[in-house]
């Protein structure tokens, strides 16, 4: 199914999608009331590639995954998934592929073992093949020891790692992956590496979105640069390098860099540091001053009771002995 209501507003090339492609997208766009977070983006995805998603923050990544994975309706465009196209068959697509849900999407009241089997039985799968699929996944990412405590109670990085787990219950044959690596001790990180490029060789594909560029380096075959909701560069890794850093690369096609900000104030407390001259105080009463001179406040005559004595210096009330103020 292919929505075209902005197709010419964002230049919409009919270029038809690769049927042969893991993930196929042409003309993606989606609009949230003034701001465009895709632009009619483009990205042909290969079978069994592990494939980074890179760019800055609202760069459109996000958006982009969650049209490809039937969660958001695009305005415009196309995406399609093994040669089926998304939006023409939403629950057939969703079978072959699995979503790495976030920390708030999940039940966190059931213990990991729990949501494990939650999860693969939801997909329809015998609870049996379940449960052994469940305990190799817990002892895959070292959680078996936490099996039956609630996930509420996992640290961030036991949490992702459960979440991991519970997109790969079903064996997809494309994994979606919005930042897996956060929050995940270099242990644990190198474990899920292996895990990931072990599937991706048996010719699993596996999308990635990252923020660490030596990640996307190392692990990833293929990688594109998103900016603006669009596509600036896409390829495997070395092309998108270019013979050089890629996140040097990166750089350059997003833009954005500046020197570092001068805080005067800022000081880490060195001895050698240049200490800044002193701000002269401004003067009480001038422009420049924020506090501007007041008249002097006048003494004010004590009050006077109704029988005519000064009223006594001490306001405290006192009590009657029966709850109420004298």
């Amino acid at each position: 199914m292919t929505f075209d209501t902005f197709a010419n507003s964002v230049g919409y090339a009919p270029i038809p999608p690769d049927p042969d492609a893991a993930v196929s997208i042409r003309g993606l766009f989606k609009r949230f009331d003034d701001k465009v977070a895709v632009n009619g983006l483009a990205l042909d995805i290969p079978v069994g590639s592990f494939y980074g998603l890179v760019g800055p923050n609202g760069a459109g990544k996000t958006t982009t995954l969650n049209m490809l994975t039937g969660l958001l309706v695009p305005d415009a465009g196309t995406a399609m998934i093994l040669g089926n196209d998304v939006w023409s068959d939403v629950n057939r697509v969703k079978r072959e592929i699995g979503v790495m849900p976030q920390a708030g999407q999940i039940f966190d009241r059931l213990t990991g073992l729990q949501l494990l089997v939650y999860s693969g039985m939801l997909r329809g799968m015998r609870r049996e093949e379940v449960l052994r699929r469940a305990n190799d996944l817990l002892n895959a990412f070292d959680l078996a020891q936490s099996a039956n405590t609630m996930v509420v109670d996992y640290s961030s990085g036991m949490t992702k790692k459960i979440c991991l787990a519970a997109a790969m219950i079903h064996s997809p044959r494309i994994l979606v992956l919005d930042e897996p690596f956060e929050s995940v001790d270099p242990v644990s990180s190198a474990n899920l590496r292996d895990i990931l490029v072990e599937y991706a060789a048996t010719g699993g594909t596996v999308i990635i979105s990252s923020h660490v560029m030596a990640l996307v380096e190392k692990m990833c075959t293929h990688v594109a640069v998103i900016n603006r909701g669009q596509v600036c560069a896409a390829g495997t890794v070395d092309q998108v390098a270019a013979g050089g850093d890629l996140e040097e690369r990166f750089l350059e096609l997003v833009g954005g860099r500046h020197g570092a900000a001068k805080l005067d104030w800022l000081d880490g407390g060195a001895d050698d540091a240049p200490i800044p001259a002193p701000i002269p105080a401004p003067v009480p009463g001038s422009a420049q001053s924020p506090i501007q001179s007041m008249a002097p406040v006048q003494s004010m005559a004590p009050v006077q009771n109704p029988i005519g004595s000064p009223a006594p210096a001490d306001h405290t009330s006192a009590s009657d002995g029966n709850g109420g103020v004298r």
